[in-house]
């Protein structure tokens, strides 16, 4: 599956790289990375904007561009690519049958990563019609943290708006959650320890084993007391179910429309 070209180097690729050298999953050198601008990341070793005649030997083409500048990308290296290479796109919105037609008929698989791929910690939703895109995508992402795959296509849009926008929503919480807490009257540095720990602490305790969310805030919530006064406002009509199925909502109309 290597060489590896890797094109745009943003926030997300370099995270993936990142994730990768934590994991030992490539050699530097198999990994080629077009991009006139990378984000900051180690790229030392890797092949950093080969010429058009060496992109013949990449096996797998990772499209990490932005999705409004994703076909400009392809054109500029799809002449190139040998026709037995496989692409592996992020690029939220974009449909697998728009890709391969911008790759010359390419196999290609659709991902959804999250940027805790950095630490090895992250969430991919993969969807790919071909077995050999798919063990690719895997191949690639299975070492960054836990694969869900997604028979639907049309279903890659609710998984961009839950996992890929998801991480968002949550420091948008802490950020209101440590706001609340100095409203409240603790000071910032307070505010911000005491929200940041929690929630990272009481998300480690959710993934350590099988038990549902809700059986967890059943454990925590004392009849009458002040979790329950809280949760009654947070699970009210317009709380949190409503607002969250409003914003994933918006999210997948906007990934349909990035398509």
């Amino acid at each position: 599956m290597t060489p590896i070209l890797i094109l745009g180097v943003g926030r997300m690729g370099g995270a993936m790289i990142e994730g990768w050298r934590r994991a030992g999953t490539f050699v530097p050198s198999e990994i080629y990375i077009r991009d006139p601008s990378p984000a900051p990341a180690d790229l030392s070793g890797m092949r950093l904007n080969p010429p058009d005649s060496d992109l013949a030997a990449c096996r797998t083409v990772i499209l990490a561009v932005k999705p409004q500048v994703w076909r400009e990308a392809a054109a500029q290296v799809s002449p190139h690519l040998s026709p037995d290479a496989v692409v592996v796109s992020i690029a939220a919105g974009v449909t697998s049958a728009d890709i391969a037609d911008a790759f010359g008929g390419l196999r290609v698989a659709r991902v959804m990563p999250t940027t805790a791929v950095a630490i090895n910690q992250g969430t991919a939703s993969v969807c790919a019609a071909d077995p050999q895109a798919r063990a690719r995508a895997h191949a690639l992402f299975d070492p960054l943290g836990r694969v869900v795959e997604i028979a639907d296509e049309d279903l890659m849009h609710a998984a961009t708006a839950v996992s890929g926008s998801g991480p968002a929503y949550l420091y948008a919480f802490t950020e209101a959650l440590e706001s609340a807490a100095v409203a409240a009257g603790l000071d910032p540095h307070a505010a911000a320890t005491l929200a940041r720990s929690t929630l990272t602490g009481a998300a480690a305790l959710m993934a350590s084993g099988d038990t549902s969310p809700a059986e967890l805030r059943r454990q925590v919530t004392s009849p009458g007391g002040a979790t329950q006064a809280a949760l009654e406002v947070l699970m009210g009509d317009t709380g949190l179910d409503p607002l969250l199925k409003q914003a994933v909502a918006a999210a997948v109309a906007r990934s349909r429309q990035l398509g």
